[in-house]
C-alpha cells in the first residue's frame, strides 16, 4: 500500500488548469486517509471556487492517479466547501511562484 508521502507525490502532480501550481501546494487538499486494509485512499479536497469549471477534470485526474499507485484498490475523492479555501491556505512555495511573500 502507498505511504502518505507517496499519496503527496502523486497530488503534487495534479493541477488545476487554470493555474500552473499543484492542488497540494495549493492547500486544496485538506485530508488524506490510508486504509491500507482494504486498499483504499480517501482524499477530501476543495476547489478554489464553487462551480469550478475545471472540477470534474480535477476530481478524475486526482482519483486516476492516486489508483494508479500499487496496492491501491480505490481512491475515494470527495469534494467539500467547508472550510472554504483561501489564499492563506496555499504552501510558501505557491505563494512565492505567485510572487507573494517576497
Amino acid at each position: 500500500m502507498a505511504t502518505k508521502e507517496e499519496v503527496i507525490g502523486v497530488l503534487r502532480k495534479c493541477y488545476d488548469p487554470e493555474i500552473p501550481i499543484n492542488i497540494y501546494d495549493l492547500g486544496l487538499v485538506y485530508n488524506i486517509d490510508l486504509k491500507p486494509d482494504e486498499g483504499k485512499i480517501d482524499v477530501k479536497m476543495t476547489l478554489t471556487a464553487p462551480g469550478c469549471p475545471a472540477s470534474a477534470y480535477i476530481h478524475q485526474d486526482v482519483k486516476r492517479k492516486l489508483e494508479q499507485l500499487q496496492g491501491v484498490k480505490e481512491a475515494v475523492v470527495n469534494i467539500v466547501w467547508e472550510p472554504p479555501w483561501t489564499p492563506e491556505m496555499m504552501s510558501e512555495t505557491a505563494k512565492k511562484q505567485f510572487g507573494w511573500g517576497i
